[in-house]
């Protein structure tokens, strides 16, 4: 038995048909879990992702981690789409994959005619799926973009957080981009399910748009419901647990589950503050919400005077549910995020010791492991074997183009 098939998916034939991460990480996702995933990238250029962590203005390391990180597990097939040989060897390979995943703009899927329409007649058994910035119909079907700005900027989450007052903030890279790929993951899980039941294929698909609405449908909602927003983050009419507090050593502290009447005494104690409850302006969770602003500077002055350290430990102590805002720097050394996985040792040497996995978690179902991110076409004689070409022919194609 192949050491291969112990895994969910060993056998199934995916065809990574995109670039940058919300569509290609969802067939990250599947390779990890044992499919066959093929990347086809454009010879001697590749994905553009694989520049991202080379950028000026991003981290400099001497590994390209966030290529290692996203591209792992993949077998990477150079093919020059704009000739004629490479798009026949790639409708081979859709005539016998599972899964085929793209986020080429829409237009150029109709002009090299790799639309679903397209494919399905080949293969009524794939499942197609479609990742677009703003949804496939409508006025902006056909119009590109990232997540930050289809996901953030466009569905208003950029102008949501950002301190009263203050200016929207931007994303961080990828950060749409993710939780966009789980979406597509389960499209497509779910599709594979309908066809092992129907033994029919189908087309499925998402947006950075649907996402970036979905992950701010709580206050998104209240729009459709017609509801009141006249009070809501205005500067003296918000609650002080909405604040953030920075310590002596420049740590932010935040209060967000200070809810009951019970933790807001335990947390007066804390921070040896009892006048707090004999003043009538912060008697009442509804006094201290019209008192916001007052109360937050009082408490910031306080919170201010001690290091998080000293704050955190008082807060433990008295049982508190306070909460010391994370810095990214802290997280490899993290025991949470390590005893649980979400970064985990990789099985290949990638050049980090561990890696950010995607958050799915099956009990009983295996995962591959981190294995090394592909090189450009690094698997294309491979590949091209696999398929029957000969020697010759593998040597030919690379010489005219088609494959580098």
């Amino acid at each position: 038995m192949n050491e291969d098939d112990e895994f969910l998916f060993a056998g199934l034939k995916v065809l990574d048909v995109g670039t940058w991460i919300a569509g290609p990480v969802s067939a990250t996702m599947l390779a990890d879990f044992g499919a066959d995933v093929i990347k086809i990238e454009q010879p001697g250029v590749g994905d553009a992702y694989r520049n991202l962590a080379g950028n000026p203005g991003t981290p400099n390391a001497n590994v390209n981690y966030a290529w290692a990180m996203d591209a792992r597990n993949k077998r990477s097939l150079a093919l020059n789409l704009k000739t004629q040989e490479g798009m026949d060897i790639l409708l081979r390979l859709v005539a016998d994959c599972d899964v085929y995943i793209t986020n080429h703009p829409q237009a150029m899927r109709r002009q090299l005619g790799l639309t679903y329409e397209d494919l399905a007649p080949l293969n009524r058994r794939m499942i197609y799926g479609s990742l677009t910035a703003y949804g496939e119909e409508g006025p902006e079907k056909d119009r590109e973009g990232f997540d930050l700005v289809a996901y953030w900027a466009r569905t208003g989450l950029m102008d949501l957080v950002r301190p009263v007052g203050g200016e929207p903030a931007q994303s961080l890279p990828g950060m749409g981009d993710h939780p966009t790929a789980v979406a597509m993951y389960a499209n497509i899980v779910t599709a594979l399910l309908r066809r092992e039941r129907t033994g029919k294929g189908g087309f499925v698909h998402t947006s950075l748009l649907a996402n970036g609405l979905w992950s701010g449908s709580c206050i998104g909602q209240a729009h459709f419901a017609g509801a009141d927003f006249s009070n809501y983050r205005q500067p003296g009419h918000a609650h002080f647990t909405r604040a953030l507090y920075e310590t002596s050593d420049a740590r932010f502290l935040q209060f967000t589950m200070l809810r009951t009447v019970d933790e807001f005494d335990r947390f007066v104690l804390a921070i040896d503050a009892l006048e707090i409850l004999e003043d009538p302006r912060f008697a009442s969770f509804e006094s201290r919400f019209e008192h916001g602003t007052e109360l937050t500077v009082l408490l910031r002055d306080i919170v201010g005077k001690r290091t998080a350290v000293e704050w955190t430990d008082r807060f433990r102590a008295g049982g508190v549910p306070a909460s010391l805002v994370g810095v990214m720097a802290e997280l490899p050394h993290d025991e949470q995020i390590l005893i649980n996985d979400m970064a985990v040792k990789p099985v290949d040497d990638v050049g980090m010791s561990r890696v950010i996995r995607d958050p799915l978690n099956v009990e009983g179902v295996p995962r591959v492991g981190v294995r090394k991110a592909p090189d450009i076409g690094e698997h294309t004689s491979e590949i091209l074997a696999e398929m029957g070409f000969s020697n010759d022919e593998i040597v030919r194609l690379g010489e005219a183009g088609v494959t580098r």
